[in-house]
């Protein structure tokens, strides 16, 4: 039956959704390690590390799954999700997941495409009519690009939007005129302003993180003619069993939200309570590049539907030939590697939502070729390995965002690999 567009994500969720704890048949099969070629005594020092980084107080707790050949062959939780209330993590921990609402959006915008509602070199403005007039900052001035922004573009990176750090002053200026992403504002409302701001180069000529994602997000509502958050419920959350994942996390299940601390890298944890989203009812803009809030487990479900080609549980949700390209390098010339400020990551692209590792080099060391992932503002990290069949997920809430917990377990859980 076809919900009405204009029922609310909370009431979607309240009427459609399964009871509290999903039974076993929405449960990931699981697997003794050493039934799809893995080493349990090897995957126990994933325990000991876990235990030694909560010890010397560089995260409060941390949650990991792993998968193999697409059965679930580790989940553990660490530490806790709130230390001053002394809450353990625990399997049903929610997180704020931040960017890795990112591969959510892409997935959805492939969806879409298959079905012919948008073309992914598609001019974004034939989705949002808002940027029939986007501009490109050159030589001091915003003009007229050589080409339009594409759909692409806004999947790889490479439409030169940023989130108002590019380092060229004026641009970030206009950037910040323009203003910051607001909760109780709607999509659109998001949409007019940035509108207003140049890109930093001709698309396609460079790879810039920034709000490329949130516009994706528009492009999925305007394409599929519902809201976002009522897209994700409809075509990915539910049919997928992702029972706690949302841009609002309805009142009954706030107590399993982790607490955010910030950590100062030589051992001392402060809580944090200034966060961007509350996840309540007061939570109009739906960030496709940072809104949701989920569990590790529904987490691992989206990415074992992603590794599987497509499908899980017999129901396909997008093709091998769409999934192939989301976890493909389509970088070239200039916008190779990706890179942040001060973090080149060199033998790195990316692919339709997803960066991919294609070449061996000092960063993400322990990676192997073809490996694509993300991660989160708040140190949440996911990588999946085609060669080895292999996705693993972890979860915390430490700021600022930190690779340290990815880059402890990696060699190790390689390593279990027999």
């Amino acid at each position: 039956m076809k919900i009405p567009v204009t029922a609310s994500l909370a009431v979607l969720m309240a009427a459609s959704a399964p009871a509290e704890r999903p039974g076993k048949s929405w449960e990931l099969p699981s697997a003794k390690p050493a039934a799809v070629g893995m080493s349990g005594a090897k995957l126990a020092r994933v325990d000991d590390k876990v235990r030694e980084l909560i010890a010397a107080k560089r995260l409060a707790g941390a949650s990991v799954m792993i998968t193999r050949r697409g059965r679930l062959v580790y989940r553990k939780s660490f530490g806790f999700r709130d230390i001053e209330k002394k809450k353990p993590m625990e399997d049903d921990t929610i997180f704020r997941i931040f960017s890795m609402t990112k591969a959510i959006t892409s997935a959805a915008a492939l969806m879409l495409a298959e079905e012919g509602k948008l073309r992914i070199d598609d001019p974004i403005s034939r989705h949002l009519p808002e940027y029939r007039q986007a501009t490109v900052w050159k030589d001091g001035k915003a003009v007229a690009p050589d080409k339009p922004p594409t759909i692409r573009d806004l999947l790889c990176h490479t439409a030169g939007y940023s989130y108002g750090s590019t380092g060229i002053p004026e641009l970030d200026k206009i950037h910040r005129a323009a203003g910051p992403l607001v909760e109780t504002e709607s999509l659109t409302n998001f949409v007019k302003r940035m509108a207003k701001v140049p890109m930093a180069f001709e698309p396609g000529r460079g790879w810039l993180y920034g709000i490329s994602t949130d516009l994706l997000g528009a492009v999925v509502e305007r394409a599929s003619g519902i809201p976002l958050d009522q897209f994700f419920l409809e075509r990915i959350f539910m049919p997928l069993g992702m029972h706690d994942t949302g841009f609002v996390i309805p009142e009954a299940k706030r107590n399993r939200m982790a607490v955010v601390y910030k950590s100062n890298r030589r051992g001392r944890l402060t809580r944090n309570e200034d966060n961007l989203f509350s996840y309540s009812a007061t939570t109009k803009m739906h960030s496709g590049g940072g809104g949701l809030a989920s569990t590790i487990r529904d987490y691992t479900r989206f990415l074992q539907m992603i590794a599987n080609g497509g499908e899980l549980n017999g129901k396909r949700f997008l093709k091998k030939e769409s999934v192939a390209a989301m976890t493909r390098n389509h970088l070239e010339g200039p916008a190779m590697p990706i890179s942040f400020p001060n973090n080149i990551r060199h033998g790195t692209g990316f692919g339709l939502g997803f960066c991919v590792k294609v070449a061996q080099t000092d960063w993400n060391k322990a990676g192997r070729l073809d490996e694509y992932g993300w991660g989160g503002m708040l140190s949440t990290h996911f990588w999946i390995s085609p060669r080895d069949e292999l996705v693993v997920v972890t979860m915390e809430q430490t700021l600022p965002y930190d690779f340290m917990l990815e880059d402890a377990l990696k060699p190790l859980i390689y390593d279990a690999i027999e």
